[in-house]
Formats: C-alpha cells, sequence, structure tokens
C-alpha cells in the first residue's frame, strides 16, 4: 500500500514566481495534502506580475514572501517539484533521488502574456499532480 502524500513542495531558483504560483494554486486545489514553496537563491519579493496574473484568478498572493530551500523542507516533503533550473543554478533535482522536474520557463523579465500562459501551464500541471495524489488515497 501507497503512503499517503501529505506535504508537497515546490522550487525553483527565487522563489519569486513559478513555486510561488504552484504552491497557492495547489493549496487551494487539494483537499488532502498541503503545499509549500522555496528557492535555491535569496531575493527579498515575489514577482509583481506573478501577483498579478494569480489575482486575475481570484488567488491573493500579495503577502507572499520568498522562501530558501532548506535541506529540512526537502526531508519532510513527501513529494519534491522543481520547476526548472537555469544553467549555473543549484538545482534541488541534483539534491533529491526522487525530485521531479516539470521543466516550465522563469517569468521573470517576460511580458504580462507569456506570465499569463507559464500561469495556466502550472494550474494544469498542479491540478494533474492533486488528482493523482487524491485518488491514490
Amino acid at each position: 500500500m501507497k503512503k499517503p502524500v501529505k506535504g508537497v513542495i515546490f522550487v525553483c531558483v527565487e522563489n519569486a514566481g513559478r513555486s510561488q504560483m504552484a504552491e497557492a494554486f495547489f493549496n487551494k486545489m487539494a483537499k488532502t495534502a498541503r503545499a509549500s514553496s522555496a528557492g535555491t537563491r535569496q531575493t527579498s519579493m515575489v514577482n509583481p506580475l506573478v501577483v498579478e496574473v494569480m489575482g486575475e484568478l481570484g488567488i491573493d498572493i500579495s503577502e507572499a514572501k520568498p522562501k530558501l530551500l532548506t535541506m529540512e523542507m526537502l526531508e519532510e516533503a513527501d513529494r519534491v517539484i522543481t520547476m526548472g533550473c537555469a544553467i549555473g543554478d543549484v538545482c534541488p533535482s541534483d539534491l533529491v533521488e526522487n525530485a521531479k522536474s516539470w521543466g516550465i520557463e522563469d517569468p521573470a523579465g517576460k511580458p504580462i502574456m507569456e506570465v499569463r500562459l507559464i500561469r495556466d501551464k502550472i494550474k494544469k500541471k498542479v491540478r494533474a499532480l492533486v488528482d493523482k495524489i487524491e485518488t491514490s488515497v
């Protein structure tokens, strides 16, 4: 029998965009598990365009703060999802045996139309993950 998934962590480089969106979508959709997010490099704020495009869907992440990834966070998570790693960045999928990479483009510096496309791709992937987790319980 499979162990039920209770916690998922979404990881990207700065925890300023992709992983914040994934965490917010997951926590809105999931009934049996919770998500958190973190980054491999410190930054001070969530990308304002990410906050805006999430707000368009009624999800307020304006109070979200980027968090730096720790080994403890990785050890506590049942699932680790990396959003995509830039060349030369520390990639958590290199640190964790069972990490899954979604390979999603970073919204940093992109126009709002592209950020919306990235958001929608993340939403679709999170929906599939939630469905898989909750049907395996």
